[in-house]
């Protein structure tokens, strides 16, 4: 038979399991301080977020938590025990469960098989006991998970569901939730967000919220802390809070980020609409685009036209064919069939080069696939256009040094001309492959999840230098998975299900509402 902890508060629990606590933590790597004394609590029935800009040490305290990294000082209390938390099972023994943004999960398995994969070693396995407590769990917490689904077939928020349902099969007293919401249509996140306050209130989890997205934080915490620099700034109670303060504190009082800040954390407002140019020249048309993969029409006979000083955005769930559009559009792929024009000209067959000549640039959303990480980040930023830094044909190295200090200065990124770009962090790497993408001044971008995973002040840089570019004449043809960023910028929204667009909603009055309603396929 698998064994399986029973659930908190199950009849013969002496009671519910205790908080845990992190007191004076202390982490290095190498000369890098990630973490320096850090103490930081999780109450039952409770949630305290997490907040912090990239590189603040918020994943390095929850590894230490999870057992995936050893601190060098410092001290671990759960129930006001002393543990040592050596491994994530050992984590999973004190009742502390993790999910990550990217899912831990075998999609060719079942819902009931995956539970099996994390309980290898407890004892028999036993694939009916599983099933059983799959629809016990989902039950009883309304996750509305079916034991003998295919997880593949499953869409992003049951996904997210069966990894919750994994932690809570392990007597998960300590819930840790890494940007939960990153992938989440509204509705999804809805139902998120009422299962944490069912968790907390029913079974008293402890649950620790990591998000980038403030109003979300505001909006399920009871308490927030804060992390800059490897060094806990502040610890209060929501009520105390809004978004500005929350703002200042991750940031300090560096001005030049205020500023950039100042307006653009809200995601209240839709300032792209309000202040790109308007828009004139058709500069893009896609006209019934397809994108075959094993045999299904991974984009289907999609229609959409983009004009100068526009933004476009595509809203979507994962997996509805964003990845496959974007390669189609960049000419990494060639589509099965359709037309991509350029002012009028069909770019169709010309490759990532041609459409570069043509005037077409992008990003797509796997930024380490497009870095070359042993190169510095002044021979990353020539890659788009040696012709322009070399003389003959022999690449400037004074020419590429000078034209990367000043996209450097431009993009404000934290990095030297000789520094190997794989050593940068993540929104650096995004800010590099910018500058690289406007150094040609293209007439259209097609950029894809521009700000994933990156801190409040890079997200809102970012976000300010494509309004900016669309300002001047740019068009910009945006995906992105987070809505928030496709309400604050774009003009024009159109919704990605299935590999088709089934709506377009203006920029002006687009709601969570409305878009939401056309990511879940009810056009």
């Amino acid at each position: 038979m698998l064994t399986i902890i029973e659930e908190a508060g199950s009849a013969g629990d002496s009671g519910p399991c205790p908080q845990v606590e992190l007191i004076g933590i202390a982490k290095n790597f190498g000369p890098v301080s990630a973490l320096r004394d850090v103490s930081f609590s999780a109450a039952q029935g409770r949630v305290h977020a997490l907040l912090g800009e990239n590189g603040a040490g918020k994943t390095t305290l929850m590894r230490i938590l999870y057992g995936l990294t050893a601190p060098d000082s410092g001290l671990v209390r759960v129930g006001g025990v002393p543990v040592s938390i050596t491994s994530p099972r050992i984590a999973r023994a004190h009742g502390i469960g993790m999910v990550n943004q990217h899912f831990a999960l075998v999609g060719p398995m079942s819902v009931a098989e995956n539970l099996l994969l994390t309980h290898v070693g407890n004892g028999i396995i036993s694939l009916p006991r599983a099933r059983s407590h799959v629809i016990e769990l989902s039950e009883t917490y309304g996750l509305d998970v079916e034991p003998d689904a295919l997880v593949e077939d499953l869409p992003v928020g049951g996904r997210q569901r069966v990894e919750i349902l994994k932690a809570l099969s392990h007597g998960c007293s300590t819930l840790v939730l890494d940007e939960p919401t990153a992938v989440l249509a509204p509705a999804d996140i809805t139902s998120l967000f009422a299962l944490i306050r069912q968790l907390c209130a029913d079974r008293q989890l402890a649950v620790i919220f990591i998000s980038h997205k403030m109003k979300e934080v505001l909006e399920i915490s009871d308490e927030v802390s804060v992390l800059r620099q490897g060094t806990i700034v502040s610890s209060q109670a929501n009520e105390d809070l809004d978004i500005h303060r929350l703002t200042r504190l991750m940031v300090g009082d560096d001005n030049r980020t205020l500023e950039v800040l100042t307006g653009a954390v809200s995601g209240e407002v839709n300032p792209g609409s309000e202040q790109t140019a308007a828009p004139h020249v058709a500069v893009l048309e896609v006209s019934d685009l397809v994108v075959t993969r094993e045999g299904n029409n991974v984009v289907d006979r999609v229609t959409l036209t983009v004009h100068s000083g526009e933004i476009v955005g595509v809203a979507g769930v994962t997996g509805n064919g964003q990845t496959e559009m974007v390669a189609a559009l960049l000419g990494v792929v060639e589509p099965t069939s359709g037309t991509i024009r350029m002012v009028g000209t069909d770019i169709i067959g010309t490759g990532v080069r041609g459409r570069r000549s043509a005037g077409l640039a992008g990003v797509s959303e796997d930024r380490h696939s497009q870095i070359v990480g042993a190169l510095t980040v002044a021979e990353n930023l020539a890659l788009s256009d040696p012709g322009r830094l070399s003389t003959g044909h022999v690449l400037s190295r004074g020419a590429m040094t000078r034209a990367a200090g000043v996209s450097i200065d431009e993009f404000r990124i934290k990095g030297r001309a000789n520094q190997a770009a794989g050593t940068l962090s993540g929104g650096n790497m995004q800010k590099v492959l910018l500058a690289r993408m406007f150094a040609a001044s293209p007439r259209v971008v097609v950029i894809a999840q521009p700000t994933r995973g990156l801190d409040v002040a890079s997200t809102a840089q970012i976000r300010s230098e494509l309004r900016e570019r669309a300002a001047a004449g740019t068009g910009i043809l945006l995906f992105s998975e987070d809505l928030d960023e496709v309400f604050a910028l774009a003009d024009r929204i159109v919704v990605l299900f299935r590999g088709r667009i089934i709506g377009e909603v203006a920029g002006a009055t687009a709601t969570a509402a409305n878009v939401g309603r056309l990511m879940a396929g009810i056009s």
